[in-house]
């Protein structure tokens, strides 16, 4: 079971023992500073898979936006020509295999409960242009399967910036350009996985949600000199009506009554996207991330959307795919699709990545 470390802080905090976890806070900063040392200096080895590894992190527990991140560099990485595949650990799923195949690349093997929500996204979005995905605790051995099964020559790991076991090619980082360090201290006192320094690591970074005006390209400068440094958007694609069996532009939800509701990381980020395409949310409901949805859920969503005399109800898409099948006929219901764009070098960032490759493969 994954801890929600976002929520546990927030409800935490609240009370008089924020000075007990701001000790084990100092305990798990040793931890993770003894842990990255044994690995920079060799006392821990890191394996090496025979083909390029491409991480894409963070150093939060808040989301950054890294799932359409992933997908955005898995296109990429098929349209250069390589056979690439997604690793996941699969954070929320049930399965109990060393190696789980999500996805071969031509249908999907495995559902939403087993692998976790993120992992069957990647598996959905990808499927099309045959991209496998692959979730093990281990990715290494998620990595050996995928080189066996399919020939797999460029690996993606989701969210993996601080697994240091495998030997990476290229380091992403992806930090939210509002707070790039969340609250500014470790878990489980505040919300960072590692301490600021880390983004040392970086071969590049993103800063994430990027609006004009925000100011995280200063705020890490400090720690940051030297590694070139980039700003994207989660951009709204289309409102998808599975029930209608339709979608729709994004400017369709202008002056429209929204309800809606997000399991994710960050819920306030969806709700501030819909208000930004000009919806006037009158309900929303926060779940924790990874929610598992039951039908009483849907009822009390269903029933605060007419209360509320709203025209639409709205999830993310990650949150649907947890939806589907669970019998809600109701034409209310959709999701939002959004799309992770750089904004102005893109083709900069892939170049620098395509520098890499060209070294590995001479």
């Amino acid at each position: 079971m994954s801890i929600d470390w976002a929520r546990a802080h927030a409800y935490f905090s609240k009370f008089p023992f924020s000075l007990l976890l701001a000790g084990f806070s100092v305990v798990y900063g040793l931890c993770v500073k003894a842990r990255s040392g044994a690995y920079h200096h060799g006392v821990l080895r890191r394996q090496q898979l025979p083909g390029f590894v491409l991480s894409v992190g963070n150093i939060t527990v808040g989301g950054t936006g890294k799932t359409p991140a992933v997908i955005m560099l898995a296109r990429w990485a098929k349209k250069l020509g390589y056979f690439p595949c997604v690793l996941s650990r699969g954070y929320g799923g049930k399965y109990r295999e060393e190696v789980l195949e999500v996805s071969n690349g031509r249908e999907i093997r495995s559902t939403w409960q087993k692998c976790g929500d993120e992992p069957y996204l990647l598996a959905n979005k990808l499927l099309a242009l045959g991209i496998p995905v692959i979730v093990s605790k281990k990715r290494y051995l998620g990595g050996r399967y995928a080189v066996e099964k399919f020939g797999s020559e460029l690996f993606i790991l989701d969210d993996g910036f601080q697994h240091l076991g495998i030997k990476r090619d290229f380091d992403l980082l992806l930090l939210d350009s509002r707070t790039p360090f969340g609250s500014g201290r470790l878990i489980p006192w505040g919300t960072l996985r590692e301490p600021p320094r880390a983004v040392r690591r970086a071969d590049a970074i993103i800063l994430t949600r990027w609006k004009e005006g925000s100011e995280g390209d200063v705020a890490i400068k400090r720690y940051s000199s030297g590694i070139p440094i980039f700003s994207a958007e989660h951009r709204a694609e289309k409102i998808v009506m599975p029930q209608e069996g339709g979608e729709m532009r994004p400017s369709a939800l202008t002056g429209q009554r929204v309800a809606a509701f997000a399991g994710i990381a960050n819920p306030d980020s969806f709700r501030a996207t819909l208000e930004e395409l000009g919806a006037k949310v009158c309900f929303f409901k926060s779940f924790g991330d990874h929610h598992l949805y039951t039908s009483q859920d849907l009822i009390e969503l269903e029933k605060a959307g007419y209360e509320h005399g709203a025209r639409y109800i709205l999830t993310t898409e990650k949150d649907w795919v947890k939806l589907q099948g669970m019998g809600s006929k109701n034409k209310m219901f959709g999701y939002l699709a959004v799309k992770f764009e750089i904004i102005g070098a893109r083709k900069r960032l892939f170049s620098l990545i395509e520098r890499k490759l060209e070294q590995l493969t001479g």
